[in-house]
């Protein structure tokens, strides 16, 4: 951009060049409209030659026809057209072969604010191609109302922060490529019942329910630099009780708020002063005169533009209004011109438009719809169906005319599944022949609705017909239903046992979809609005991935056969029993391997004390420090197999922003056995809350932007510098070589670092890639919620303090949670069935399935003792040397000295020992409810005497 200076001279050349009339013009925006004929062109011609306006607005006709004609009006300008366009979904909102973006309520549907910054790149895109500089988007508006005749779908959801969230990244998104985006509609239309193009609305809130909803999208914007914002034509007395008076024409609304109260210095617009909301009070040009008194900086679609200038001079010469205050507008919308690149001549290429403006719209689309599509309901697992699914399946696109995209995607992928359409223009009376046909032919049915109206007057348009036939096939068989469209019309379908949200209806929709249904993609959005009590905001079911295939399934046999006794056995059944009623853990998982096969595999109890959600053979535990063998400690074996990783370096050699403190010389072999003089933990998160433990808001936000990244816990994200600020307090600690061992989760912290540094990989993707993909493990990793749904994950602790909410499928651990819930020391979730596999494979001397995972030279390295001081191995726990002797045993009297593993803090434990071939695991919840203040399970020793158990049915004592 250039420099200040010659903007200055650019604007004030401009403006000296004006007579008064064309000053004032330039605050004047009309239409520019291909399709009304030649009679429009020659009158925006006429006031494009009289100099009556400083900007057009496209609305419809072809991007080829209204590029020419833009050309042509630039032409004979006097001064530089700032050209606007209403494309709150891209230029297909407007004109014709351009292909529309998704409305923004489906963008609303996303966890991804990436996407909504991409959005608004591609509006850009678009605009800039088609030599537009304004782009009257996004919405900011709060549609709390689910009647609302005129925002509806165009709002990014019924929640502020996430409206706020998304919408500051669409407005990032434009004006980095230097699009004027528009924050509409101030001070927020959402929750209102009458469209304002028909009449004018009245807004009968508070100032403080106002400031607690409405207003805060639009103060995010503020504070996120956007360029302009748009006056709605609302009555609210709350800001001006003036009869007649809406906002968009009310001084204390916008320079007493607006500009005083709030600080807002960028442009002000108004919506189109055609709207009966201020048209049915001013005309002839009278309507922008009063805009103007009121503070706006730019008057869009007046009546008559030579009529505007007309009432804005006696408006002058009446002394309503200064020329100094004209002035300085006219001077601001200049100096918006020569920053939008107008001060330099620009012409539009027709060559390949059309297909330049659709160039992005397709992958963008597909992307927007694998993030938004939403699961509401999955009654019995219904979804996905597969080749496995039993009995015959058909689907039924009910509003359908033509065999459309999403029957063409489920036949190429099912050719089985045959395909029926119900027209909207079928009646009642056919209704129950075509469901006996569907009952009597098919064992489930997949329901799609489409080509309803996105508007919710007369039920969305949606027949009696239709919504009969729907309802009776969702109580009458198996049925999934697919709603392409406006999300609110699944009010009429909130008994649906499986249902999707699909927010839209084009072919690439249809097709993500489909894909959705068969398993080839996994549904990721929540729901941006309420539509009915089942269904309220941010519902939606989270799908995993695909699970990769496991190559070779550990066998389950009868102790016996490996010289076990089940009647010993069955006293570790008594112990969990007992565990569990003396309140020491809600439930647990207890697996036992021997010569690698499973001997011993049982749930007990529940996730927590409710006992709503027994323990079942696939629940995933936060493991806890289990996180620092199974994840951290493997990956430096790999490292260090690869010649990459030497135990004999120090932490500065591999961590540049460790260089030059006391903790750069620390050996890798002293971090690996806890004696390198760190302290034993950070508690980061007493340094982020208050005197009341309540998250600094300075940190905290409860939505995901570019700059609140890190996410802690539910609507809870960390600035994502303050890691920088972590690492900092780790450097600070105190180091005391002289102090032995000591126990430190920073250790680890450190060596998760060193392994992304030589990998170039985070963590989470190292290991996983490395080790828990090709093993065949599916329920292994960091972050499970953006894999698993809520109710596979074991709750841990109802948090009293900092994070201040149930804690599930998030790790407990708060500073794990504080680097994002990947961390050397914590964060590792998974299940019995898949540790299972990672010890097996360990216990194979590092090979499984025919592959080297580790040398075998290295485990017998890691796992041995390597300390005089403990009784530790290289990341690995032990037995005590003299175990048993002193008293109690750890982790069990009869294990060899060989053994190796590790516990963790939630109340798990995996254990290996290679001269029994014995593999053991204990997975529990024991912080459920109350955190670690529940020290039962260490007093009554549960995880050691199972295991003792184990040695006992193998013939020991």
């Amino acid at each position: 951009m250039q420099d200040d200076g010659a903007a200055a001279r650019w604007v004030d050349s401009v403006f000296e060049s004006l007579n008064d009339e064309e000053r004032i013009a330039q605050l004047i925006m009309i239409r520019a409209h291909s399709n009304l004929g030649e009679d429009h062109i020659r009158k925006v011609t006429k006031d494009i030659r009289d100099n009556k306006v400083g900007g057009l607005i496209f609305f419809q006709g072809g991007p080829v026809r209204q590029a020419n004609l833009t050309n042509y009006y630039q032409s004979i300008s006097k001064t530089p057209l700032m050209i606007a366009i209403d494309g709150e979904w891209g230029l297909g909102m407007r004109l014709d072969s351009v292909t529309p973006l998704p409305r923004q309520l489906m963008l609303g549907a996303m966890q991804d604010s990436t996407l909504a910054y991409r959005y608004g790149q591609v509006l850009a895109m678009q605009c800039r191609r088609l030599g537009i500089h304004v782009d009257y988007a996004p919405d900011m508006d709060v549609n709390n109302n689910p009647n609302n005749p005129v925002i509806n779908d165009r709002s990014l959801g019924q929640d502020k922060f996430q409206v706020a969230r998304l919408g500051v990244q669409i407005i990032k998104g434009m004006q980095d490529q230097n699009i004027m985006a528009v924050a509409k509609h101030f001070p927020g239309h959402g929750d209102t019942d009458v469209d304002s193009h028909l009449d004018m609305p009245v807004i009968r809130k508070s100032r403080a329910e106002l400031d607690s909803l409405e207003l805060y999208p639009f103060r995010r914007a503020i504070e996120a630099g956007v360029q302009s914002i748009m006056m709605a034509h609302l009555y609210i007395p709350a800001l001006d009780s003036t009869p007649n008076t809406p906002t968009s024409i009310s001084r204390k609304a916008i320079t007493d708020f607006l500009k005083g109260e709030l600080g807002y210095k960028g442009i002000v617009i108004t919506d189109a002063l055609e709207m009966k909301g201020i048209a049915k009070f001013y005309t002839g040009g009278e309507e922008a005169a009063q805009s103007l008194l009121a503070g706006n900086d730019m008057m869009m679609l007046p009546s008559t533009a030579s009529g505007s200038v007309d009432a804005i001079k006696r408006a002058i010469r009446r002394g309503q209004i200064s020329w100094d205050e004209v002035n300085q507008r006219v001077k601001k919308v200049l100096l918006a011109k020569y920053k939008l690149g107008l001060n330099k001549p620009q012409f539009i290429d027709v060559n390949n438009l059309t297909s330049d403006l659709n160039a992005a719209t397709d992958s963008l689309t597909k992307s927007i719809g694998q993030h938004a599509i939403t699961l509401l309901k999955n009654d019995n697992n219904l979804i996905p169906f597969s080749q496995h699914t039993p009995g015959k399946v058909a689907v039924i696109a009910v509003g359908a005319d033509v065999n459309n995209a999403f029957l063409q995607t489920i036949k190429a992928i099912r050719p089985d599944v045959n395909s029926y359409i119900f027209t909207a223009r079928q009646s009642e009376a056919q209704v129950g022949q075509v469901v006996e046909r569907l009952k009597r032919d098919y064992q489930a049915v997949i329901i799609s609705l489409h080509n309803y109206s996105r508007r919710p007057a007369n039920k969305f348009g949606i027949s009696a017909s239709e919504r009969l036939l729907i309802q009776q096939l969702q109580q009458e068989m198996p049925s999934a239903t697919v709603v392409f469209g406006n999300p609110y019309a699944i009010q009429y379908f909130c008994d649906a046992p499986t249902i999707i949200a699909a927010y839209e209806d084009d072919e690439i929709t249809q097709r993500t979809a489909a894909a959705i249904l068969f398993g080839q993609q996994a549904a990721k959005g929540k729901l941006p609005v309420t539509v009915c009590a089942n269904f309220p905001y941010g519902t939606g079911i989270v799908q995993a991935p695909p699970p990769p295939v496991v190559k070779t399934e550990l066998q389950h046999v009868k102790p016996e056969t490996v010289g076990m006794s089940s009647q010993v056995l069955q006293k570790i059944d008594v112990l969990a029993k007992e565990m569990i009623a003396k309140g020491a853990a809600p439930g647990c998982e207890i697996v036992a391997m021997k010569d690698g096969k499973i001997v011993y595999d049982k749930t007990f109890g529940h996730f927590d004390y409710s006992t709503r959600e027994p323990v079942t053979t696939n629940a995933v535990y936060d493991l806890a420090s289990v996180t620092k063998i199974c994840a951290t400690t493997i990956s430096v074996m790999r490292l260090y197999d690869e010649g990459k990783l030497s135990l004999d370096a120090t932490v500065g050699d591999y961590l540049p922003w460790v260089r030059g403190t006391d903790k750069a010389g620390l050996r890798i072999r002293d971090v690996l056995l806890h004696q390198a003089g760190l302290v034993a933990f950070i508690p980061f998160y007493k340094e982020v809350v208050d005197a009341k433990g309540l998250p600094d808001t300075a940190l905290f936000h409860a939505y995901p932007d570019s700059m609140f990244s890190v996410r802690v816990a539910e609507r809870m994200y960390m600035r994502r510098d303050y890691v920088d600020t972590m690492h900092r307090r780790i450097l600070e600690s105190n180091l005391k070589p002289q102090q032995g061992y000591v126990y430190s989760d920073n250790d680890y912290i450190f060596l998760g670092e060193i392994v992304e540094q030589l990998t170039g990989k985070k963590l989470n993707r190292y290991v996983r890639e490395t080790f828990y993909e090709p093993l065949g493990m599916a329920n292994t990793g960091f972050r499970p919620r953006e894999r698993f749904q809520l109710s596979q994950l074991a709750p841990t602790e109802s948090e009293p303090i900092f994070r201040r909410q149930w804690i599930r499928g998030d790790v407990h651990d708060p500073g794990a949670a504080m680097f994002g819930g990947v961390a050397g020391h914590a964060g590792l979730f998974s299940n019995a069935e898949d540790l299972a596999i990672l010890l097996q494979m360990l216990l194979n001397g590092g090979k499984y399935d025919g592959k080297e995972y580790i040398k075998a030279e290295t485990l017998e390295l890691f796992t041995g003792y390597n300390s005089s001081l403990s009784r530790r191995g290289l990341g690995f726990d032990k037995p005590e040397k003299d175990n048993g002797k002193r008293g109690e045993a750890y982790p069990a009297k009869s294990a060899s000295p060989r053994t190796y593993g590790h516990t963790g803090f939630t109340g798990t434990c995996i254990w290996v020992d290679p001269q029994s071939q014995l593999v053991y695991i204990f997975l529990s919840n024991r912080v459920c409810p109350a955190g670690g203040n529940n020290k039962k399970l260490m007093t009554m020793h549960v995880r050691e005497n199972i295991m003792e158990v184990l040695y006992e049915a193998m013939g020991r004592k």
